[in-house]
């Protein structure tokens, strides 16, 4: 059986990258710089670890 891939919540995004400010993050989405997610009905936002993990590989890419 294959596994789920994780969904991972805002804060545990900020603590992955070091302790981001939630601000810096939601101004990354604003700007498109930030790994693709989505809104849950209540607003809050979700990634899966699978889109993060390929959004940091394409910052080490850049880099």
């Amino acid at each position: 059986m294959r596994k789920r891939d994780e969904l991972m919540t805002v804060p545990e995004i900020l603590d992955e990258l070091g302790g981001i400010s939630r601000r810096t993050f939601y101004r990354w989405r604003e700007v498109g710089k930030a790994p693709a997610g989505f809104k849950l009905p209540n607003g809050e936002i979700r990634v899966y670890r699978s889109e993060f993990t390929a959004w940091l590989d394409t910052l080490r890419e850049a880099a």
